[in-house]
């Protein structure tokens, strides 16, 4: 089904996809599509997981509180694929025909008019998980720092942390990025996010790191730094706000903290790593921002640390 695009592509596909919840898959995927925005590009998004919806609610968001505080908070042209939900006798595959064909449709009103479309991805294999991934130009998999995260990627020997084979998910990556190459030659750039990162190091740290390096070679894969625990990407949600938004508190609705000035260098330095064909540029902060945040401590910090520094905030 995907070959039905292959003759009018849309702009570049980046595709948010992993087959474990809690990665901060719709996080990431907010401030990409943020940071396109700021960048000058146009950008489309698409919400395919019609259960969770949780890219939807965050775009919903950013529109409600720019309504209410009337700042210029760019939006993306936005699409939810609604869930099919079953009645009776409904098949598995009529269900997945419906939710396809709104996939189709959404694609086919951006696929001539954007310049990049975010697309995320329900935490389960289905058939529009797979037809997503095929199309996508960039696919990016943020995951967790742990043991139980590596899963989604390979099974490892406990004991030398070496890949012992590939898993569901990354035999998935494996097909999507093969039918895609049967179609137009297009290598699929496949990056793996390490999100939740922790500020110490640790034995268990460095063997997961070390597993990771490996993977990426066995499956070809580039590891690139996300960001860290910090309680700032939680808070952003309700509100709709990035890390690349204006730090003030008209913006934020409250103080800004170092947390808030070390959250968008991760961002940026995130953007920089992903490569993307349109790359935005950083997004610094402008003067009288930077010299109020400087001076001013993350909550229960005993003194101000640098930015990257920081405690989880």
């Amino acid at each position: 089904m995907v070959g039905r695009f292959a003759d009018k592509r849309p702009g570049h596909i980046i595709v948010f996809g992993n087959e474990k919840g809690g990665s901060g898959k719709s996080t990431t995927a907010m401030h990409v599509l943020v940071a396109l925005l700021k960048a000058g590009r146009t950008v489309a998004s698409i919400d395919t997981d019609g259960r969770q919806r949780s890219l939807t609610r965050y775009i919903e968001n950013r529109a409600l509180w720019r309504q209410r505080t009337g700042l210029k908070l760019e939006l993306p042209t936005h699409f939810a694929v609604p869930l099919a939900d079953g009645v009776g006798n409904d098949r598995v595959v009529d269900l997945e025909g419906r939710e396809f064909r709104a996939f189709a449709e959404a694609i086919s009103r951006v696929e001539r008019r954007f310049e990049c479309v975010v697309v995320d991805t329900p935490g389960s294999n289905s058939y529009l998980m797979r037809v997503s991934h095929a199309m996508a130009d960039t696919l990016i998999t943020p995951i967790n720092e742990s043991f139980i995260d590596f899963d989604v990627l390979a099974r490892v020997d406990p004991v030398t942390y070496a890949m012992e084979a590939p898993s569901h998910y990354a035999e998935l990556v494996a097909e999507a990025r093969r039918h895609r190459a049967n179609i137009d030659q297009h290598v699929t750039d496949w990056i793996v996010v390490r999100n939740r990162m922790t500020a110490l190091e640790s034995r268990n740290r460095k063997n997961i790191l070390r597993g990771l390096e490996e993977i990426s070679v066995r499956l070809d894969l580039r590891l690139v730094e996300g960001i860290s625990e910090r309680v700032i990407f939680r808070e952003f949600f309700l509100r709709g706000l990035t890390a690349l938004d204006a730090l003030d508190k008209e913006t934020l609705g409250s103080e800004p903290t170092m947390s808030h000035l070390a959250a968008r260098g991760e961002i940026n330095r995130l953007i920089e790593a992903l490569r993307l064909p349109t790359k935005p540029g950083p997004h610094p902060l402008p003067a009288n921002e930077a010299d109020a945040l400087s001076s001013r401590p993350e909550p229960g910090s005993r003194s101000t640390a640098a930015p990257g520094k920081t405690a989880a905030g």
